[in-house]
C-alpha cells in the first residue's frame, strides 16, 4: 500500500508535472505568509495606534496591492507566481505543443491577466466574504431588527446557505487534487484550469535563461530619455517586487514560526506551563515612627483611619488607601506607607467596584 501511495504522489522521471506535495506546498506558502504579517501589523498597531493604526484598518487592501505587485513581477519575469517560482515551477499554456516555452518568454496576455486576477483577487474576495459572514453572525446574536423584517430573513438565509457553498468550494478543490493524483487531470487546482495554464518544473534551459536575463537587465544601457524613464520606472517596480520577494523568501520560516507561536493551541500550552500561583503579601513592613499601621477592618484607610474614599492601590505593595491620603503621602515621602517600598505617583492605581 505504501508503494502504491508513493507511486501515485510522485512524478515519473520523464514527467514534467510537479508532485502533489510540491503543488500543495506552494499553495500553502502564501496562505501562511498573510496571517503572520497580519499579526505583526496588529502588534505594531497596538503599540502605537496613532502611527500604525491605519495599517491594521486597511491591512487587506494594502496586502492585496503588495501581492498584486509581487505576482505581476514574477509572472512577467518567470512565468510563475512567487510561491511557484520558490519551488522551481512555472506556468505554461494548455495546448498540444510539445516544445515548452522558456520561463523568460512569459505567458500570453490572456493567460497572464487571468492568472494575475485569480492569484490576487480570489483570495481577497474570499477573505472579505469570510469577514462578512463572521460579522453577520455576531449581528444575528445581538440584532435589533424585528424577527419578521426582510433584512433579518435575508441574512439568516445567507448564513444558512454559506456553509454549504463553502463546502462545495472546498470539495471542488479536493476532487481536483484527487484527479491530479490519479493522473486524470493536468491541474491540481481549479484556478489553474480557469486561467488556462498548467504547472511544470523548471528545466535547465529555463534556469540558464533566467540567469542570463537577470545579468542582461543589469548590464543593459539605454539611450533615449523616454526609454530611460521607462527603464527607471520598471527598475523601481522590479526593485520593490524583488525586495519583497527576497524578504519573503528569507523570512518564510520565521513567519510560519510566528503563526505557530501565536496559535490558540500553543498559547494554551504556554499559559499552562507558565501559570503561577497568586503571590503572597509583602513580608517586609516598615515599623518606623512615620509608618502607618494596618487597620483591623479591610475597608479602612491605613492613613486617615476612616472608611476609604476613592480606593487607590499601590502597584509596588498592593495595599489600598484613600486617593487623597496616599497621593499626598507618596508625593511627600516617595515610598509606600506600610512597607516602605520606593514608590512614585505613577504607581497609584484607581480601583473601581460595582457599587461605584
Amino acid at each position: 500500500m505504501a508503494e502504491l501511495g508513493a507511486h501515485l504522489t510522485a512524478a515519473s522521471a520523464g514527467d514534467d508535472r510537479p508532485s502533489i506535495f510540491e503543488a500543495v506546498a506552494q499553495d500553502s506558502l502564501m496562505a501562511a505568509v498573510k496571517p503572520a504579517l497580519q499579526h505583526l501589523v496588529k502588534v505594531l498597531a497596538e503599540s502605537n495606534p496613532g502611527r500604525y493604526g491605519f495599517l491594521w484598518h486597511w491591512f487587506d487592501e494594502i496586502y492585496v496591492l503588495l501581492d498584486l505587485l509581487l505576482q505581476q513581477h514574477y509572472l512577467a519575469r518567470c512565468s510563475a507566481s512567487f510561491s511557484e517560482n520558490f519551488y522551481s515551477l512555472k506556468r505554461i499554456p494548455i495546448g498540444d505543443c510539445r516544445q515548452q516555452p522558456l520561463a523568460t518568454a512569459g505567458l500570453p496576455k490572456r493567460q497572464h491577466w487571468k492568472s494575475l486576477l485569480l492569484l490576487v483577487l480570489v483570495p481577497y474576495l474570499k477573505g472579505k466574504l469570510e469577514k462578512l459572514v463572521s460579522s453577520l453572525r455576531e449581528e444575528d446574536e445581538y440584532s435589533i431588527h424585528p424577527p419578521s423584517s426582510s433584512w433579518k430573513r435575508f441574512y439568516r438565509a445567507f448564513l444558512a446557505a454559506y456553509p454549504f457553498v463553502n463546502m462545495t468550494w472546498e470539495g471542488w478543490f479536493l476532487v481536483q487534487q484527487l484527479c491530479y493524483i490519479l493522473g486524470k487531470a493536468q491541474h491540481h487546482s481549479p484556478m489553474l484550469r480557469l486561467a488556462g495554464v498548467r504547472l511544470v518544473r523548471l528545466t535547465a534551459e529555463d534556469i540558464k535563461a533566467l540567469e542570463k536575463k537577470l545579468a542582461g537587465a543589469t548590464s543593459s544601457q539605454t539611450h533615449s530619455i523616454k526609454t530611460q524613464v521607462q527603464s527607471a520606472a520598471r527598475k523601481a517596480l522590479g526593485g520593490i517586487a524583488f525586495s519583497l520577494s527576497t524578504g519573503l523568501s528569507v523570512s518564510v520560516f520565521f513567519l510560519q514560526f510566528l503563526d505557530w507561536w501565536y496559535s490558540s493551541e500553543n498559547q494554551e500550552t504556554i499559559k499552562s506551563l507558565t501559570a503561577l500561583p497568586t503571590p503572597p503579601p509583602p513580608v517586609h513592613l516598615d515599623h518606623g515612627a512615620s509608618s502607618a499601621l494596618l487597620p483591623k477592618l479591610k475597608t479602612v484607610c491605613p492613613l486617615c483611619r476612616k472608611i476609604r474614599i476613592n480606593a487607590t492601590a499601590l502597584s509596588t505593595s498592593g495595599f489600598v488607601f484613600c486617593y487623597r491620603c496616599v497621593y499626598s503621602y507618596v508625593k511627600t515621602h516617595q515610598r509606600c506607607p506600610i512597607t516602605g517600598y520606593a514608590t512614585e505617583l505613577q504607581h497609584l492605581v484607581k480601583l473601581y467596584s460595582p457599587e461605584s
